[in-house]
């Protein structure tokens, strides 16, 4: 059996509250964690596209979460962030049969999965044991995407419910950067030069997020697909656990 059917046999799907995610244990001994955080403009998508991620974490020696969350038709904002904090202490109530430490793992997020995972990252309420947060052009700054019109400005007004003026409170709870202290954990954040989700979304958040700008245009998942990328965010992953 090849290591990438063995990882797809140890998986286990788990329930949390409405939502699931696929559980890879940590192998031997309780693990380092990684929550997986999808993109899909907070309105589409879930775990399965980020499947072969998870496995790679998986073999890598991680704990791995691959969760889902609310959609932002199903619900607004912040019940994308609250989804995710619950699948984090689910994981911590049940450590040991994840093979987990619970006061070791980071948040992965992509995309609009990317604005969640930081969002958690820099909120009052996240669980203890986060070491990092790592994002693959996150839109980090709802209200930018908002101006930036088109698709990517529809779907912020959809996470909202309501314009920035009708709701100002929900605005500013989704943007990333006015929530940043500095004993927030740290952030590492991948963009491309000129993708449509421009760095501008993240360099607020300096210097708690090291930013660093690709050339090119890939998004999210084809960003972190360059295979330069993906090592060094593993290895910045390495290096704070």
């Amino acid at each position: 059996m090849s290591l990438s059917a063995m990882v797809l046999a140890l998986t286990m799907t788990v329930s949390y509250g409405p939502q699931s995610m696929d559980v890879l244990p940590g192998d031997g001994g309780r693990r380092p964690g990684v929550f997986l955080v999808h993109g899909g403009w907070w309105s589409e998508g879930d775990k399965s596209a980020l499947a072969s991620v998870a496995r790679r974490f998986s073999a890598l020696g991680y704990a791995v979460f691959n969760l889902n969350y609310r959609l932002s038709g199903a619900a607004r904002w912040p019940a994308q962030r609250d989804d995710t904090i619950d699948a984090i202490e689910h994981a911590r109530r049940n450590a040991a049969r994840y093979r987990f430490d619970p006061s070791r793992y980071v948040l992965v997020g992509f995309s609009a999965g990317g604005h969640v995972a930081a969002s958690v990252g820099v909120h009052d309420r996240r669980p203890p044991g986060l070491r990092g947060v790592v994002g693959f052009s996150p839109v980090s700054s709802p209200l930018l995407a908002y101006d930036t019109g088109g698709r990517l400005g529809r779907s912020a007004r959809a996470l909202a419910g309501c314009p920035p003026r009708a709701c100002p409170r929900t605005w500013r709870s989704m943007e990333v950067a006015q929530h940043a202290d500095p004993g927030d954990p740290p952030m590492l954040v991948f963009h491309a030069a000129r993708e449509f989700v421009p760095p501008a979304h993240s360099l607020p958040l300096r210097p708690l997020a090291e930013v660093r700008v690709l050339p090119g245009a890939d998004h999210s998942l084809r960003l972190y697909g360059k295979r330069s990328v993906a090592r060094a965010a593993e290895r910045w992953i390495k290096s704070i656990m």
